[in-house]
């Protein structure tokens, strides 16, 4: 804690590419989390809940079929 405080009383800047890291970062995980959560199955009383059109379908059977296939 004492050493955050003498940082900031010293006048040094936060470099911005470390905060713009973090924030594309964030906004990557919820994009992907939120694409996969929408693909899995649905929870109770969701089972007929329509996806957003940006969510791509999966064809589950045919994963499956090709995965025994190999």
């Amino acid at each position: 804690m004492y050493l955050l405080l003498e940082a900031a009383a010293a006048g040094k800047s936060f470099p911005t590419y470390f905060v713009l890291v973090y924030v594309v970062g964030f906004i990557a995980a919820v994009s992907i989390g939120s694409i996969a959560w929408y693909n899995s199955r649905r929870p109770p009383g969701w089972e007929n809940a329509e996806k957003p059109d940006f969510v791509p379908e999966m064809d589950l059977e045919k994963q499956k079929s090709d995965k025994k296939s190999e």
